[in-house]
Order: C-alpha cells, then structure tokens, then sequence
C-alpha cells in the first residue's frame, strides 16, 4: 500500500502541476482571438498591440504546458502499467488523435501566427490565432474523452481481462464527456480571463499604458463573467449526472453518511469525524442539496454507508470510500472560490457599463484583482482534486482498483526517486515560468511600429483641393 500511496502522490503532483498551464493556455489563446478579430474588424491598432503583448505570455505557457504533458506519459509506463494495459486499446484512439491531429493543429498555427505578422494577409493571420484555439481546445477534448471513461465506462467490452473498445461513437458521447469538457472549457475560459484582468489592474494602478489594458480588462471582465456563471451552470448540470453515475462521490463530496431525509439540506461547513462516520458539526442550509439534485425541494441522495453495503454486494469485500474530508473540503474551495470570481466579474462587468472613467478611480478593486488571478487556479485544481480522489478505490469505475493498476515490479526507492526528480525538473519550470512571466509583464508591450496592412485598409481618402 505505500507503493500505491506513493505513486498517487506522484500522478496528482504532476497531474495537478501540469493543468496549471493548460486552462491558461485555453483561456489566453480564446482572449487573443477575440483581441485580434477586433483589430482586423475595426483597424485600430491598439488591439495589434494588445494580441501581441498577450501572445508573448501565452507563447511562455504554451511552451510549458507542453514539457510538462510529456512528463505524464512517462508515468503509464513507470508507474501504472497494469492500468495501461488495462484501458490502452480504449485510450489509444483518443490518445492518439490528442497527439497526431489535435496537438499538431495548434502546433502549426502557433507558428503561423507567431511568424505571420505583416506576411499573412490580416484575416489569414486571425485564422491562425482562432486555430490555435480550436486546436487547444480539441486537445482538450481528446485527453478529457479518456477521462470520461475512467468515470463511467463505455463503448467497451472485457476480453482477456482488459478493456477493449468496440463502440468509438459511445465512447465521444460519454455522458460524463458531455458535462464534463464543457465545466473544464468553461473553467479556461475563465482562468484566461482573471488573469487578462489581473495584470491589466496591475498597469492600471501604475497609470501605465491606461487606454490599452482599460480596453483589456472590459474584455476580460466581460468574457470572465459570462464564463463563470455559465460555469457554475454546467458544474450544477454535472453534479446532477453525479448522483446517478458516481453516487458515492456525490456522497462524499457532501459527507453525507447516511441517506438524507426527503427534503436533503446542503452542508456549508462539517467538522467530520471519519472514523465514527458523522459530523460534530454540520451547518446547513434546508433542502438546497435536493435542489442541487433535482431542480426542486425534495428528493432523497444516497448516503456513504449505505452505498458502501450495496458495492460490497455488487464488487465483493473491501472499502469503497473515498478520504470523505478531500471530497468535502475540495468541493467547497471550488464552489466558493468560483462564487467569488462570479461577484468580482459582476462588480466590474456592471460598474464598466456605468462609468467610463471606474477603472482609474476604484483602487481597491483594481488592488484585489491581481489577488484574484489565483482563484480559477484554486479552483481548477481543487476540482480536478474532487474527481480523482472522489473515484476511488476505482481507477476505472467499477472495472479496475487503483491498487491493481500499479506497475507491479516498482517499489518504493525507485517511486520516492522519480518523485524527487520530477520534483525538482517542476522546480526549475517554475522558477523559469515565473522569470519570464515577471520579465515580459514588467516590459509592457511593444511600442508603436511604422504603418502595416491594416492602415491602409481603413485609411481615409484624403481630397486635395481645387
């Protein structure tokens, strides 16, 4: 068991570390998009400026995201081959098309876009930035279809003890991909956008560059509000899915022991007491989980102990909780972490459409939102925490236990080694992503550049007289 503790360990440390970058990488690249569509739409180059400034931070992340997702691949080899071989004929198409179509999409158009400045006709080169985005995105798609059947199972049929796919079409209409990819596309969407506010706050409050990151921080505060609200949608939409295809997650997550009365209330704050399996404290607020639940006051949700009864009747013996304080605490960081993006975007959003000049007046709330760049961040991570660690003992949801799928000839020296040396390879990526980060942001953006195609696009004619 401590072998399997610590190849855990190892998988959500670099699985948490690398999905720093990509929700960034989404966001920012969305962002760009819209930045440049509106330079080439209305010729105003402070939106040229504005894309390039972002694309150099984006290019930083861009490059990041793609060291570290290499490193997960080592891992199924290293650690968890029992699980490769498990689920590789479901996970090598998906897989596969992460890597050869989707991955090679951005890729491509990075470098369109990243060289193509003042060589490819405008809307050519606003193409590229919107491909990359399509491409990040389906990347995305592709690693999040693998996810899914992790979750809930489909498409697949058991041979030789392992999975084997035998229904492409159901595995990409999973019903767990089907809220699942909009929650995480949404929750980039949002990352992108705190962090477009945040460090235009920052050059706001130094009084620097005010028309451009002004102009910066509406789109953001726009974009970022309309993506966390409609992420707070789809998350309720996907707890609902939890209720029947994961239930004891749903139960751990609330830490919900016993099956609830009709009319289910939602905890706010529990002290548990896991051992005992019961909260000494519990404030709650009445009937809001069969609310969450079902859309209306009553309904009752499945409780820890009874669900465990019913999976040793249905697996055989063993414990099937999971750590029930992860499951409530990361739960709640998400939910309020993203409550509090939803009011900050709100307060801007509606006071940017009141007053022109707020942005330079409101010191304390350009003050915060360099803070909050830290909350999608918080967010994202606590819930990608939630579902992993809400699964288990499941790798593969009722198919295969984490502890059969760890390689079985690993021990513990080598796990605590590749640990310590993947430790140290993040470090030196952070201490890298940081530099350049301060570097580039401190710069600023590029100064004012000679005429390009744009100008002579939207150039007045200029009438000489008689």
């Amino acid at each position: 068991m401590l072998v399997v503790w610590l190849d855990r360990w190892q998988f959500g440390i670099t699985t948490v570390y690398h999905f720093l970058f990509v929700p960034l990488t989404i966001g920012l690249a969305f962002l760009i998009s819209v930045m440049e569509t509106l330079y080439v739409a209305k010729g105003d180059r402070m939106y040229r400026r504005m894309a390039q400034f972002w694309g150099k931070l984006f290019l930083i992340n861009f490059a990041l995201g793609v060291v570290t997702g290499i490193m997960q691949e080592f891992q199924f080899g290293m650690n968890w081959s029992n699980y490769s071989r498990f689920v590789g004929d479901v996970f090598g198409a998906p897989l596969a098309i992460e890597s050869l179509a989707a991955f090679f999409l951005e890729s491509a158009f990075v470098g369109a876009w990243l060289f193509g400045w003042d060589k490819l006709p405008p809307k050519l080169h606003v193409f590229s930035i919107w491909m990359v985005t399509v491409g990040v995105s389906l990347s995305a798609f592709w690693i999040l279809t693998a996810n899914s059947f992790m979750q809930e199972p489909v498409g697949y049929t058991m041979a030789n003890g392992r999975a084997e796919m035998n229904n492409f079409g159901a595995i990409i209409t999973n019903p767990q991909l089907r809220v699942e990819f909009p929650h995480v596309w949404l929750g980039a969407i949002t990352t992108g956008a705190f962090f477009v506010a945040g460090v235009s706050a920052y050059y706001l409050l130094r009084s620097r560059e005010i028309p451009l990151f002004a102009q910066s921080f509406r789109i953001a505060i726009y974009t970022g509000l309309i993506s966390s609200v409609l992420v707070a949608v789809v998350g309720h939409a996907q707890g609902q899915h939890l209720i029947h295809a994961q239930p004891m997650k749903m139960a751990a997550s609330e830490a919900l022991w016993h099956t609830s009365p009709y009319h289910a209330p939602w905890s706010i704050f529990a002290w548990i007491d896991s051992a005992h399996h019961r909260n000494t404290i519990d404030i709650e607020i009445p009937y809001a989980l069969s609310i969450l639940s079902y859309n209306h006051t009553y309904g009752s949700v499945p409780g820890i102990d009874e669900l465990q009864a019913q999976y040793v009747r249905q697996y055989g013996p063993g414990n099937y909780i999971p750590l029930v304080w992860v499951a409530y605490w990361t739960f709640r960081v998400m939910v309020y972490a993203g409550s509090l993006m939803i009011l900050l975007a709100l307060y801007g959003a509606f006071r940017g459409l009141r007053d022109d000049e707020w942005l330079v007046k409101r010191r304390t709330y350009l003050w915060f939102m360099p803070w909050a760049i830290c909350l999608p961040f918080i967010a994202n991570s606590t819930g990608w925490i939630m579902t992993e660690m809400g699964r288990q003992p499941w790798a593969v949801m009722g198919l295969l236990k984490t502890a059969d799928g760890i390689s079985p000839t690993v021990g513990a020296p080598l796990v605590w080694m590749t640990i310590l040396g993947f430790g140290a390879v993040y470090a030196a990526f952070a201490v890298v992503d940081v530099f350049l980060f301060v570097k580039f942001i401190r710069k600023g953006p590029d100064p004012e550049l000679g005429p390009d195609k744009m100008d002579a696009k939207f150039a007045r004619p200029v009438f000489e007289p008689e």
